[in-house]
């Protein structure tokens, strides 16, 4: 098999290569309240680089997303959407193959008000705003809009193939260029899977697969972008099919490690079916009770599954009844058992002073009737379908839901905690999983996007925050339970298939890090100090006028081409070859009431907006008439001589907008909300370090084979170490990457040179104990390493506190920023003098990479400690 487009891209990028930056009027014509990942960054900057790469791109275009579920397919939709719009498409042709599916995007794409809408609240491209509307064809689309057509595969096919009036027709694609977008794209290759067909079959082929060909070919412009989680490239056909199309290939496993999803957990119990659905009741609540003791507001919702939908409405019923009779004994039964889980939430109800009977209470209200609701049909209202489809928000009461599989594909649902399976069969053959088992793992990978939720703003929001801390009691947050029957086969069976999937890890391990007693103990750890900064808000009080970039950069325009680009005022670029004059203009010399014009023109001038990012700027009359901001903004104007020194009124204005739409995405660009202070406070190391955590690690997943094994047994003989008896080493044992380990090895070569010079010298690893904020733009760093060395001189002890970070080759580039800040620190950090007698250096070290960057390391080490 060739090299795939996926993988030239990727090796373009390891030569050292960038992609383009995602532009700034993509960023902020997207919803705000949806941050950008750094996988959907890469994504969009894979995109851009191939439609600007005649090497590359094909006419027609045609590129597959492939991404896991839940990684945000259709935010990428919209960010192409209006990336094309600017290139020039305006008709956009959306199909799937599910009534459910297009309903929920309508209401994505469509519905301002949506808690789901995707789009800013006003989408702009400089002073043009810009309307989403959909329409049934495009004959009589308007060319400033983007219009999109929805359909399902079928529905375009029958349209197009049996056409009637007002519907869209071959004829719509004549003479226009459009974009296809497909969602769940493996359903359109119904024809590929067959295997190979000669051209006349091909041809005479009437199709799903055929119709989307057919409108895809009629335009040399026209673009397919295909999205979805499930191409089996298993299939020879479809794995060459895709070869020079695959753009992204960000697969579940990977969207597990980088931590957006919950973590899969499976709760086996051999107990009657309503027992095993009041187990889930009681996780439930535990879960929403921890939620609000952080003031979290967000609703836990459990799905009910069963195998038909008389069984699923027999079971309804009996719960119903259940729920409505609950008594103390049936709860006290549950109190019972060994399982760890259910012990955990009855021992937090103790702690909390929430009684059985209080409990019994809240369960009655919690699922009552009218906060159940049942999916088992696919012709249910379109009431339900939105109440299914928005069990996130606040004003949606629902609970529990009862479904057969209505549910199983384009659900979309982040607070779903708990599944029940509420039937006992398995369909496997050979001991490979069945397609019950195997559908059974898809909706466990659906169920399983992350919940967000933030307790500080250093946390990631969308990515789970405690497999380095699972006994934390917010970890029941971020996983998902599957209730089933006690079944070792099944669930060998069920684990196979969540792992084909990618949603469960092979083998994972829960690791205790633990502190050695004679660290523990000594004085160091009782009394010593480590200094951290703080995250604060970036203070513009200060701003009382434009950034110096702005004020003293030249806007050159060009009047024949009509372009705008800014210059360095030391530019040195030669001029064009063209006969033409250059004038020089002050944005003033324009008037007052044209630079008005141009700034009612924008979204960005609003009043209130600029505020935030000129906190001083008094009114619109300051702003424009200021030497502080844009009264003595320089544009140099090229054209015909006659023609640069008579400017009419509607170029001035042009000339103006396109100036401002400039200092606009500038503002943005450097728009800073937080700050790290460069000042570093004292913290105790026994407060910082005070608590054993359970880590959940899995294992040899990625390129790192080391991760997870600890050092005392680790694969490669070079990096093997017992650490128990080095009394510079805090824990007990370290089960990180193998860079993390030759680090060690490292540290444990030196220690002798470093005895010889300090007093104490202790190496403590970092598990989420603490972060650092860097101080431009107060980004959360957590250093892997932190080295305590203290020394008595004369009068004086000096204490050194030196952060180190060893990084994968991988990593080297990506986290460049890192590296900057903590080399940064020694020259830049600040500690306030507290004892005449003692002193306190932060120090940061360059990363530690064995095969690069030891040497640059190992240099600075010895000038610095040895």
């Amino acid at each position: 098999m060739p090299q795939t487009l996926e993988q030239k891209i990727s090796a373009y990028i390891e030569l050292g290569n960038a992609l383009p930056e995602v532009p700034l009027d993509l960023k902020n014509n997207l919803n705000p309240a949806f941050e950008l990942r750094p996988y959907q960054n890469q994504a969009f900057s894979r995109f851009l680089y191939y439609l600007s790469n005649d090497r590359l791109r094909q006419k027609p275009a045609q590129l597959l997303f492939h991404m896991a579920t839940g990684s945000g397919k259709t935010l990428i939709m919209a960010g192409a959407i209006l990336h094309l719009y600017k290139q020039g498409y305006r008709n956009f042709l959306f199909f799937v193959n599910s009534t459910n599916i297009i309903n929920k995007t309508r209401e994505n794409f469509l519905t301002p008000l949506s808690s789901k809408y995707l789009f800013a609240e006003t989408i702009a491209f400089g002073d043009k705003k810009v309307a989403i509307k959909e329409v049934d064809n495009f004959q009589a689309a308007n060319e400033e809009d983007i219009n999109i057509a929805f359909s399902t595969i079928q529905g375009l096919h029958s349209r197009l193939n049996t056409p009637r009036e007002n519907c869209i027709t071959y004829d719509d694609f004549q003479d226009k260029k459009i974009v296809l977008i497909s969602d769940e794209a493996h359903h359109i290759n119904v024809e590929t899977k067959k295997g190979k067909l000669n051209k006349e079959e091909q041809e005479e082929i009437i199709s799903w697969e055929g119709t989307v060909s057919r409108i895809f070919r009629s335009n040399p412009e026209n673009i397919l972008l295909e999205y979805t989680a499930t191409a089996d490239f298993s299939v020879q056909e479809i794995a060459s099919k895709y070869c020079d199309k695959i753009l992204c290939d960000y697969p579940l496993k990977q969207f597990r490690i980088d931590g957006y999803s919950k973590e899969v957990k499976v709760l086996q119990s051999d107990v009657p079916l309503i027992q095993r659905a009041l187990h889930a009741l009681i996780l439930s609540q535990y879960r929403r009770k921890v939620f609000e003791k952080n003031r979290k507001r967000i609703k836990p919702v459990i799905l009910f599954k069963s195998k038909t939908i008389a069984e699923s409405k027999s079971f309804y019923d009996e719960f119903a009844m259940t729920i409505k009779n609950l008594k103390k004994s049936d709860i006290s039964a549950i109190e019972k058992s060994d399982e760890p889980t259910l012990k955990r939430c009855f021992v937090y109800f103790k702690e909390n002073n929430i009684s059985i009977e209080n409990l019994i209470e809240e369960l009655k209200n919690d699922f009552s009737e009218e906060k159940c609701i049942e999916v088992n049909s696919k012709e249910e209202s379109e009431e339900k379908q939105i109440a299914v489809n928005t069990l996130e928000n606040e004003n949606n009461e629902y609970c529990a839901v009862f479904a057969v599989d209505k549910l199983n594909e384009g659900w979309d649902v982040l607070n779903l905690f708990d599944i029940v399976r509420l039937y006992d069969t398995r369909d496997a053959k050979e001991g490979k999983p069945g397609n019950t088992t195997m559908s059974e793992a898809q909706l466990i990978g659906r169920g399983a996007r992350y919940c967000p939720f933030q307790i500080d703003q250093a946390e990631p929001k969308f990515q789970r925050k405690y497999d380095s801390d699972i006994q934390n009691e917010l970890r029941i947050c971020e996983e998902l339970y599957y209730h089933s029957a006690y079944n070792p086969r099944y669930i060998q069976e069920l684990n196979i298939a969540l792992q084909e999937i990618g949603i469960k890890a092979k083998e994972t391990k829960e690791i205790q890090l633990e502190l050695k007693m004679d660290f523990k103990e000594s004085d160091f750890y009782k009394n010593g100090l480590i200094f951290l900064n703080k995250q604060v808000k970036y203070d513009r009080s200060g701003l009382s006028a434009l950034p110096n970039i702005v004020r003293e950069r030249i806007f050159h325009v060009n009047l024949f081409s009509g372009a705008v680009e800014s210059t360095a005022i030391f530019d040195n670029a030669a001029s064009p070859s063209k006969k033409t004059k250059q004038r020089d203009y002050m944005l003033e010399d324009f008037g007052f009431y044209v630079i008005k014009k141009a700034i009612s023109k924008l979204e960005f001038y609003r009043f209130h907006n600029l505020k935030s990012f000129l906190p001083n700027v008094k009114s619109i009359h300051e702003f424009i008439s200021s030497e502080n901001y844009l009264k003595k903004i320089r544009v140099e104007v090229e054209g015909e001589e006659g023609h640069i020194a008579a400017l009419t009124p509607n170029e001035k204005l042009k000339i103006t907008v396109s100036i401002l739409d400039k200092i606009s995405q500038s503002l943005e660009s450097d728009k800073v909300e937080y700050q790290g202070t460069p000042e570093f406070f004292p913290n105790s190391v026994s407060k910082i370090f005070s608590k054993d955590k359970t880590l959940n690690i899995f294992v040899k997943e990625g390129s790192d084979q080391e991760y997870g094994v600890p050092q005392s047994q680790a694969s490669n003989n070079a990096l093997r170490l017992d650490l128990s008896s080095k009394e510079w080493y805090a824990f007990k044992e370290n089960y990180g990457t193998s860079e993390e380990k030759y680090l060690i090895k490292f540290i444990d070569k030196a220690y002798d040179a470093l005895k010889l010079k300090w007093d104490e010298i202790f190496l403590v690893r970092n598990e989420r104990h603490f972060q650092i904020y860097t101080f431009n733009d107060g980004q959360p760093i957590e250093p892997d390493f932190v080295l305590f060395l203290k020394k008595k001189d004369s009068d004086l002890s000096l204490h050194y506190q030196i952060f180190i970070e060893p990084k994968g080759e991988h990593l080297l580039k990506y986290d460049e920023w890192k590296e900057k800040f903590l080399k940064s620190l020694k020259e830049q950090h600040r500690i306030n003098v507290l004892w005449k007698s003692k002193k306190y250096t932060v120090w940061g070290m360059p990363f530690y990479n064995e095969a690069l960057k030891k040497t640059e390391f190992e240099n600075e080490f010895r000038a610095s400690f040895l």
